[in-house]
């Protein structure tokens, strides 16, 4: 991967995607291919949900230098921040927090529960606690590559992502995108990496306590999040608006 023209190059995302669905790569393999490619301006990110470790073990392992970052809306659970802080603390993580502009009082008292205000409100939601947060990290960090822990079998609106995409000024990077539910459990019980404590209450897929529900009798995995309004927050879909790099 030639990374003259770091995230601008316009065939980067094609060579990517082509070779990585061609020749048999590793997830590591991928993930040091990116950190080698790219020094400096790669960044990874985590929501430190159920899948979270993988992504999280992976970096550790095979490109501690990459920095991670986490946006804190203000609307996790109680139980999503204390096991981001346990895995900080134990994987002495290179992790940077980045927060909305707005806390969720002074969104409450401005724009009401954006949440229940249908797809409009979820959709304005999400840029505004965590688009713009990332956007403004990517900036900040002068990053212009972000890999990212989505998979193909999580959602429809994921089921044909390519490994590689270039929305606006970022090179987004799928290192597990291929990665079946079985891959995943199989990674995690031979690295031993810890559950999120809300799997156990029937969980799997953990984002706002406003918006994301344990899964049912009768649910797909999309229907626990956004009342099955929707499965994207945001982030993976490009943004509106126009000066940002996502």
């Amino acid at each position: 991967m030639n990374a003259a023209v770091v995230g601008r190059d316009a065939g980067a995302a094609e060579r990517i995607t082509a070779s990585w669905e061609t020749e048999v790569t590793s997830a590591a393999q991928r993930i040091r291919a990116i950190a080698e490619a790219y020094p400096e301006h790669a960044v990874a990110t985590t929501s430190f949900g159920v899948q979270a470790p993988v992504m999280l073990h992976l970096l550790k392992e095979h490109a501690p230098e990459i920095p991670i970052v986490f946006i804190d809306t203000g609307y996790l659970f109680p139980e999503t921040y204390q096991f981001a802080e346990q895995l900080i603390k134990t994987w002495d993580l290179n992790l940077r927090v980045y927060h909305p502009q707005y806390s969720s009082a002074r969104l409450e008292a401005l724009y009401g529960n954006l949440w229940e205000q249908g797809e409009k409100g979820l959709e304005k939601y999400g840029v505004m606690t965590k688009v713009e947060p990332l956007n403004r990290a990517l900036r900040e960090m002068k990053a212009t590559v972000w890999l990212s822990g989505l998979r193909r079998v999580q959602s429809k609106t994921r089921a044909d992502r390519p490994f590689a995409e270039q929305q606006k000024a970022t090179l987004k990077v799928y290192p597990i995108l291929d990665w079946s539910d079985a891959d995943v459990k199989a990674y995690r019980e031979e690295h031993d990496l810890p559950d999120h404590p809300l799997e156990r209450q029937g969980y799997v897929s953990i984002g706002d306590w406003h918006s994301t529900k344990p899964l049912e009798e009768g649910m797909s995995a999309e229907d626990t999040r956004f009342e099955g309004v929707k499965r994207e927050c945001g982030l993976h879909l490009p943004s509106d608006v126009q000066d940002f790099q996502i």
